[in-house]
C-alpha cells in the first residue's frame, strides 16, 4: 500500500510528475487557512483563530482546492506536509489543547500528585482528581495538561447545567452540531483519532451527565484520555482517583503564601515560623491561603495571624483535624465580613452569574450605582481575591465555584434571591437580543462581502459567536429558573395527539406577556435563534418549544412551534416535525390566523410525502387528504404563500407513500412558488419537479433543476431554521444528481460544498458517500479509498442504520480496488454492498444498477471474461434502484464488445438509446464503438469526452487503445494508480 502524498495536479492538463510542483499564487490569508487545515482544524476553529467568518473560511478552502487542483482536505493538508484531519490512515500531528486557562500567577508544588496522575493514566484512561473545593484541583489539572503533546480541550463545567455538558465540550473544541449528526457524535468524531486529552473541570454539580458523557466518549475514542476534577468520583468503570489534599506545611504552603503576599505587597516580609503558623491555621488549603495573603498588605503577617486566630475560633467552634474543610468557609466568612456594605451587596448578587460577566452585566444586577461606581467596587473585590479577572481578558470577571456557592448562600439568607433572579432574567433577555443584533449584522456583512470582487472582498469577523459563547450558560440558566407562564398549556405541551387542529384550547391572557413572563418568552425565542445559528440544532428545537409554552398569545405560540418543526425536520425526525406543524396549525386557529393555519397544515402534508424516509411509519393517505382539505378550506388562495404551500402539498400527496409526486401538480407547485419570490419555497417546488424528472429517467433535466436549487442557497438566511431543510436537502442530492447525469466536475464541486458546509458538514459517512463515486469516476482512486474506509467505519460505528443510498458508494470503492488490480479487496467491498442491502430492506435485490456497472467495468479492466455473458445480461436488467442504468448498460455494451459476444452490436445500440444526457455513458459508448469497429476516430472522440468531464483514468485507458498515444496513456495511468490509499 502506497503511503506517500499525492503530487499536485493541474486538472486542465492531467497529472504532474512527482518531481514537479505547480506554482500557485495564494494570498496571505489563504496561506494562513492552508496552515490551519494542515493542523487538523475544523472550519469553525479556523474562523475563531483568524477572527473571520466560517463562510469566509469555506470560501478560502474552496479557492485553495481549485487553485491546487486537489480533490479534498487530505490532499490540501499534504501541501503543508501533514496528514489532514479526516485522513483515517494518518497519525494526527501534535496539537495544543483548547481552552487551557492561562496562568496569571506561579504554580507551587504538587509534584507527588502529578506523578500519581501519570501512574494512574498508565492503568486507566479516566483519572479523577478528587478533593474539596478550594484545594487546587483545577489549577493542578491545568498544569498537567499544559504540557500534554496531543490535541484535546480543557472544559470548565462550572457554568454548565446537567443537559449542557456536551455543549460545553463542543464549544471548547470548536465543533458544532450538523444535520443528521447529534452534537455528541461530532465531539466523538473530533476526538476519536489520535491521543487526545479531555479535561472535565468541576464536575460535582453535573455528576451524572459528566459520568455518562465520559463513559460514552471513552468507549468510542480508544485513544482519548479524560482527566476529571470533582468533589465526588464519577463512579464510571475503570475510573482511577488521585486524592488532592492541602499543601504540605513547612514547604509548599508557605511558598504559596509568600508568592501571593508579595504580589499584593512587593515589600512583604515575615518570619518563616510566623508564616508556618498562619498556614497551619488555614490547614494548608490553597484558596484559603490566597484569600488571607490578599489581606497581608493591610494587616501585616502578625496582625493577620491574630485576626485569623480569632475568626477561626469563633466561626468553626474550635480546632481539630475534622474542621479542616470548615476552615475555608471560615476564611470566606471572615473575608466577607471585612467588606464594606457596598462590596458585600455586589458580592452577593454576582453569585447569580454561572459563568463570567462583564461590567454591563454586573451593573444590571447591582443594587444601585452606574458603571463607574461598579467598576470601582469590582476592583476592590478583585484586590481581595473574592472576584477574579476572566481568562484572557481584563473586561470580564468571574467568581470561583467555591466562592460563588458561598456568595449564593449569603444571597438566599438575605432574602434577595427572588429579586436578583428577576434582574438576571431581564439582563439575560437584553443580552440575548444584543447578540441577535450582532448575528443579523454579521449576516449583512457576509452578504456585502460576497458581493465584492475577489481582490476587494472584506472579511466579516463574526464576533457574535464569541459573545454568545461567553453568556450562553447564563442565558440558559436564566430561562430554566424563570417563573412559569400563567398558562403552560398554550404551546408545545399540547403537541401530544395533535392530529386534530380544531379541538378546544386555551388562549393565554395578556398577563403572560408582562414582566418576567414576557421576558422569558423573548429569551426562549432568542435562544432558539442563537443556538440554531451556533449549530446546536437539537437545543434550538427545544428552546423554540419552550418559547411556545411561554408565548403570550396563540399566534406567537404558532410561530414558535413552526420554528421548532423547522429545526426538527432534519435533526430529529419527520414525524416529530409533522406533529409540531399540526400543533402550530391548532394555535393559528385559536389566534384566528387561518392563512397561517393553512400553511402549517400544508407543510405537514408535504413533509409526510416528501420526507417519507424520516418517518417510522407512513401517515395514512386518508389522514393526509383530510389535512390538505382543511388547509384548502382555511387559507386564502389569493395569498401567494398559501397558494404555493397548498400546491406543493398537493403534488406530494397525490400518491402518498410512494415518493412519487404528480408531474402536473409538481409543475403547478413550482409556478406557484416562483410567484412568491421566496428562495425557500422555490427550492421546495424545484425538488418536486426534480423528483418527477428522476422518476422518468430525465437525469439531465433533474441536474439542471438541482443546479438552480444550488444557486438559490445564496439567497437563504442560513441562521433561520426555516432554510435548514432546503440547504441540507439540496447539498445532499446535488452530488448524486450530477453523478447520475455523468457530470463529474459538477459532482465534485457539489461534494466539496457539502463537506465544507457548516450545517451539513463533513459527516463521517453521509458526506463521504456523496463524494466517493465522483472520485472513482474521475480517477482519484487514492482519495476514494481513504473516504471509503472512513465511510464504512462511520456507518458501522453508527450501528449500521438502514441506508440503501450507501450502495453506489460502497460499490464504487469496490470498483476502485478492481481498477487497481486488488481482487481480494474488490470482493470484500462487493460483499459489503450486499451487507448494505441487507440492512436497507429485507428481500431487496442484491444487485443495484450501479453494482451491475461495477461488475461489468471491472471485468473489462481485468480481462476476466468467463462470466461476461451473465454480467452483460445483468447490466441490461431491470433494477429496483435504477438511477444508474446508463452506466450499467454502457459498461455492459463495452464488455459485450471486448468478450466478442454475438449480440454486442445490438447491446451497443440499446445502450445508446438509454445513455441520454449522461456524459460518462456517452464517452464509454464511443470507446466501445471504436473497439467494435477498430475506429480510431471513435476512440479519439472518446478521449475528448473523457477530458471534458475530467475522467482521467478512463482517458488513460482509452489512450492505450491508440497506438500513437499509448505511451502517453501508460504514463498517465502509472501516475494515477500510484496515488496513496
Amino acid at each position: 500500500m502506497i503511503t506517500t502524498d499525492p503530487p499536485l495536479r493541474d486538472p486542465s492538463r492531467g497529472h504532474v510528475g512527482d518531481d514537479v510542483r505547480v506554482i500557485v499564487k495564494v494570498s496571505e490569508r489563504e496561506a494562513e487557512v492552508l496552515a490551519a487545515v494542515a493542523a487538523r482544524l475544523s472550519n469553525a476553529q479556523i474562523a475563531h483563530r483568524l477572527h473571520i467568518s466560517v463562510r469566509t473560511v469555506e470560501s478560502h478552502v474552496a479557492s485553495l482546492l481549485r487553485k491546487y487542483g486537489v480533490a479534498d482536505r487530505q490532499a490540501l493538508a499534504a501541501l503543508a506536509g501533514q496528514p489532514a484531519q479526516d485522513d483515517p490512515d494518518g497519525d494526527p500531528p501534535d496539537a495544543s489543547l483548547a481552552g487551557v486557562p492561562v496562568a496569571l500567577t506561579s504554580f507551587v508544588g504538587r509534584e507527588p500528585e502529578r506523578a500519581a496522575v501519570l501512574t494512574a493514566f498508565g492503568a486507566s484512561r479516566l483519572v479523577t482528581l478528587l478533593g474539596p473545593g478550594g484545594v487546587g484541583k483545577s489549577r493542578l489539572a491545568a498544569e498537567i495538561c499544559s504540557s500534554h503533546p496531543a490535541g484535546g480541550a480543557f472544559v470548565d463545567l462550572v457554568p454548565a447545567r446537567d443537559g449542557f455538558v456536551t455543549q460545553a465540550v463542543a464549544r471548547a473544541l470548536g465543533v458544532s452540531e450538523r444535520a443528521r449528526q447529534p452534537l455528541e457524535d461530532v465531539v466523538v468524531e473530533r476526538l476519536r483519532r489520535g491521543r487526545a486529552l479531555l479535561v472535565l473541570d468541576n464536575c460535582e454539580h453535573v455528576l451524572d451527565a459528566a459520568a455518562g458523557f465520559a463513559e460514552r466518549l471513552l468507549a468510542a475514542c480508544p485513544g482519548t484520555r479524560v482527566l476529571v476534577t470533582s468533589r465526588e468520583r464519577l463512579s464510571v468503570p475503570g475510573e482511577r482517583t488521585v486524592p488532592i489534599g492541602p499543601l504540605p506545611l513547612s514547604s509548599d504552603a508557605e511558598t504559596l503564601f509568600r508568592h501571593r503576599a508579595t504580589a499584593a505587597d512587593p515589600g512583604f516580609g515575615a518570619d518563616p515560623a510566623l508564616l508556618t503558623e498562619i498556614c497551619a491555621r488555614l490547614d494548608g488549603m490553597p484558596l484559603a491561603i490566597e484569600l488571607a495573603a490578599a489581606r497581608s498588605a493591610s494587616l501585616g503577617a502578625g496582625g493577620l495571624l491574630v485576626a485569623l486566630d480569632d475568626s477561626l475560633r469563633v466561626l468553626t467552634g474550635g480546632r481539630g483535624s475534622d474542621q479542616r474543610h470548615r476552615s475555608l468557609r471560615a476564611v470566606l466568612q471572615w473575608s466577607y465580613e471585612l467588606l464594606d456594605e457596598e462590596e458585600q451587596a455586589l458580592f452577593r448578587r454576582l453569585s447569580m452569574f454561572r459563568g463570567g460577566f462583564d461590567l454591563a452585566a454586573a451593573t444590571a444586577l447591582s443594587a444601585g450605582g452606574g458603571p463607574g461606581a461598579i467598576t470601582d467596587v469590582l476592583g476592590r473585590l478583585v484586590d481581595k481575591s473574592l472576584v477574579v479577572r476572566g481568562r484572557g481578558t481584563a473586561s470580564r470577571w468571574q467568581l470561583l465555584q467555591t466562592v460563588r456557592a458561598f456568595a449564593g448562600e449569603l444571597l438566599r439568607s438575605a432574602g434577595e434571591d427572588g429579586a436578583v433572579r428577576e434582574l438576571h432574567l431581564l439582563w439575560a433577555t437584553g443580552a440575548a437580543a444584543a447578540v441577535e443584533d450582532r448575528l443579523i449584522a454579521a449576516r449583512r456583512g457576509r452578504a456585502e462581502a460576497a458581493a465584492q470582487v475577489e481582490g476587494g472582498r472584506r472579511e466579516v469577523a463574526e464576533s457574535w459567536r464569541q459573545e454568545f459563547d461567553a453568556v450562553a450558560d447564563d442565558l440558559r440558566a436564566a430561562l430554566a429558573t424563570a417563573p412559569p407562564s400563567p398558562d403552560r398549556t398554550t404551546g408545545a405541551d399540547r403537541t401530544a395527539g395533535a392530529g386534530d387542529t380544531t379541538g378546544p384550547g386555551t388562549t393565554a391572557g395578556a398577563g403572560g406577556a408582562a414582566g418576567a413572563g414576557g421576558a422569558a418568552h423573548r429569551l426562549a425565542r432568542s435562544l432558539g435563534h442563537l443556538t440554531f445559528a451556533r449549530r446546536f440544532l437539537a437545543e434550538a428545537q427545544e428552546h423554540y418549544r419552550q418559547a411556545a409554552e411561554r408565548a403570550p398569545d396563540p399566534g406567537e405560540a404558532a410561530s414558535d412551534l413552526r420554528s421548532a418543526a423547522d429545526c426538527s425536520l432534519d435533526t430529529i425526525s419527520g414525524q416529530h416535525a409533522f406533529d409540531l406543524l399540526l400543533a402550530s396549525a391548532a394555535r393559528s386557529h385559536e389566534a384566528g390566523d387561518e392563512n397561517a393555519r393553512a400553511v402549517a397544515l400544508a407543510r405537514a402534508v408535504e413533509t409526510a410525502g416528501r420526507f417519507l424516509a424520516s418517518f417510522p411509519e407512513s401517515i395514512p393517505a386518508e389522514r393526509l387528504r383530510r389535512h390538505l382539505a382543511e388547509a384548502a378550506e382555511a387559507g386564502d388562495p389569493a395569498d401567494p404563500v398559501v397558494a404555493a404551500a397548498l400546491a406543493t402539498a398537493a403534488a406530494w400527496s397525490e400518491r402518498p407513500g410512494a415518493f412519487d409526486p404528480d408531474p402536473a401538480l409538481a409543475a403547478t407547485a413550482l409556478a406557484a412558488a416562483r410567484a412568491t419570490g421566496d428562495a425557500v419555497l422555490i427550492s421546495a417546488g424545484l425538488d418536486a419537479v426534480t423528483t418527477v424528472a428522476v422518476r422518468a429517467g430525465r437525469h439531465g433535466e433533474a441536474q439542471r433543476h438541482t443546479t438552480e436549487r444550488l444557486a438559490l442557497l445564496a439567497g437563504m438566511d442560513r441562521d433561520d431554521p426555516r432554510s435548514a431543510i432546503e440547504i441540507v436537502d439540496t447539498l445532499h442530492v446535488a452530488c448524486t444528481d450530477a453523478i447520475v447525469a455523468g457530470d463529474l466536475p459538477a459532482a465534485l464541486a457539489a461534494g466539496r460544498l457539502m463537506v465544507n458546509d457548516d450545517l451539513v458538514g463533513d459527516h463521517p459517512y453521509i458526506s463521504a458517500s456523496r463524494l466517493i463515486p465522483a472520485l472513482v469516476l474521475t480517477g482519484d482512486l487514492g482519495a476514494a479509498l481513504r473516504y471509503g474506509g472512513r465511510m464504512w467505519e462511520g456507518w458501522e460505528r453508527a450501528g449500521r442504520p438502514a441506508a440503501g443510498w450507501l450502495l453506489p458508494s460502497v460499490s464504487a470503492v469496490a470498483l476502485a480496488y478492481g481498477l487497481l488490480d486488488d481482487r481480494p479487496h474488490f470482493r470484500l467491498w462487493r460483499h459489503r454492498a450486499g451487507v448494505v442491502v441487507d440492512h436497507a430492506r429485507a428481500g431487496h435485490a442484491r444487485l443495484s444498477s450501479f453494482g451491475a456497472f461495477v461488475d461489468a467495468r471491472a471485468a473489462v479492466h481485468s480481462g476476466d471474461l468467463s462470466e461476461a455473458a451473465e454480467l452483460v445480461e445483468r447490466a441490461f436488467g431491470t433494477f429496483p434502484m435504477g438511477r444508474y442504468e446508463a452506466y450499467a448498460q454502457a459498461a455492459g455494451a463495452e464488455l459485450a464488445v471486448v468478450a466478442g459476444l454475438p449480440d454486442a452490436p445490438a447491446r451497443l445500440a440499446a445502450a445508446s438509446l438509454t445513455a441520454g444526457e449522461n456524459h460518462w455513458a456517452a464517452a464509454c459508448l464511443a470507446r466501445a464503438a471504436g473497439r467494435l469497429h477498430a475506429d480510431p476516430d471513435a476512440l479519439a472522440t472518446s478521449v475528448a469526452r473523457w477530458e471534458a468531464i475530467d475522467a482521467r483514468l478512463e482517458r488513460a485507458h482509452t489512450l492505450l487503445l491508440l497506438p500513437h498515444r499509448a505511451e502517453e496513456g501508460r504514463a498517465a495511468l502509472d501516475a494515477l494508480t500510484q496515488q496513496p490509499r
